[in-house]
């Protein structure tokens, strides 16, 4: 679901992401999931941690990003 936002420009590039907890609240998902959903946009490139801030959109975003692996099921 994130991973579709961003494609779908709901969350521009430098736009804060909601956090894990955020996520927890508002799909209902388990820490560890929301954990590995920011793992897995940090590693694809889509989103960085500011230490303290929080996340947001990465401002050089892929092209395609149905390439950058991933469903749009993903938190």
């Amino acid at each position: 679901m994130i991973r579709q936002r961003i494609a779908d420009g709901t969350y521009p590039p430098g736009t804060r992401v909601p956090s894990v907890v955020e996520m927890l609240e508002e799909f209902g998902i388990a820490t560890t999931t929301g954990q590995k959903v920011h793992r897995g946009l940090r590693s694809e490139g889509l989103i960085y941690t500011e230490p303290g801030m929080g996340s947001f959109v990465s401002k050089n975003l892929p092209e395609d990003l149905a390439a950058a692996g991933g469903s749009s099921d993903d938190a």
